[in-house]
């Protein structure tokens, strides 16, 4: 890949080009390793900072990189095995096999939705729903550098 710019303001997506100050925020969930909010300029940051209400952020002034020692800067590249169903299997034993819903509101819900009752194994084949689009949110967070699960990973 052969561009002539360092990356994209977030904001305006105006150029930020090699060897020129650009902007980041302050707030450290803001700084993330993989994908980072950086800013053409401190008037970008503002628009930022106002969208998500930081209360005790400021803009910090840095220097991006010359175009040589980004293209020597060694890749970042995601590498996952693809797992046997034996190994998932063998991996999901250790695990709780809880029912994760509240049964109650989930029967009187489907009750006032439908006018259905509910059988006895609809929690268990829900809460496999449940575990199984979990373990997909893990995977994106984790393929985002974070250690904490947030709406957007589902």
């Amino acid at each position: 890949m052969d561009q002539n710019y360092w990356r994209k303001c977030i904001v305006c997506k105006k150029e930020i080009n090699f060897s020129t100050k650009y902007y980041k925020c302050s707030v450290t969930s803001c700084d993330k390793k993989r994908a980072p909010a950086q800013f053409c300029s401190v008037d970008c940051w503002g628009v930022h900072s106002s969208t998500l209400n930081h209360k005790s952020a400021w803009a910090e002034e840095f220097h991006s990189p010359s175009k040589s020692e980004w293209q020597s800067a060694p890749k970042v590249r995601i590498v996952t095995g693809k797992s046997s169903s034996s190994d998932s299997n063998s991996s999901n034993e250790n695990l709780p096999n809880d029912i994760l819903v509240v049964v109650s509101k989930m029967k009187a819900y489907v009750k006032a939705k439908g006018d259905l009752n509910t059988s006895a194994d609809v929690s268990d084949a829900l809460s496999d729903i449940i575990r199984h689009e979990c373990d997909k949110a893990i995977e994106r967070a984790r393929a985002d550098g974070r250690k904490t699960l947030m709406g957007k990973d589902f």
